[in-house]
């Protein structure tokens, strides 16, 4: 019982590119969607064998439509019906920017003095004002 119709921000939305599936579609409206270099609309039928570039928040993926998914599925299951042909290029640019790249959350211990560093501090330095 296989559809043979399938939007393709529900396609991207199903294999768990995007989180919600109006997020794909603003993708696909803003151009961040492209097969064969080409911008592409969210409502463009999904077929077999098709090549998209997408531009997530977290990274530029190609990718090779291997099987039509209509609905979400768990992780593991949904990668069986995309092959991902990210370029290698892009994976190490990718690896290189989360070694330099700073969360903006502080590691565990470092940062803000505790209180009892604080006291400690304030002696050392001599602003203790007791």
């Amino acid at each position: 019982m296989e559809k043979e119709k399938l939007r393709l921000d529900k396609y991207l939305w199903a294999i768990r590119l995007f989180k919600t599936r109006s997020m794909a579609a603003d993708a696909c409206d803003s151009g961040k969607v492209k097969l064969d270099g080409a911008s592409v609309k969210a409502s463009k039928q999904v077929t077999v064998g098709d090549e998209y570039e997408v531009k997530t928040e977290a990274k530029r993926w190609r990718i090779k439509v291997t099987g039509l998914l209509h609905n979400r599925m768990a992780y593991p299951e949904a990668i069986k019906y995309y092959l991902d042909i990210t370029p290698e290029e892009e994976i190490q640019r990718l690896q290189f920017q989360a070694a330099s790249f700073h969360t903006g959350k502080r590691q565990s211990k470092i940062g803000r003095p505790t209180k009892r560093e604080r006291r400690d501090l304030d002696g050392f330095l001599g602003t203790d004002e007791n």
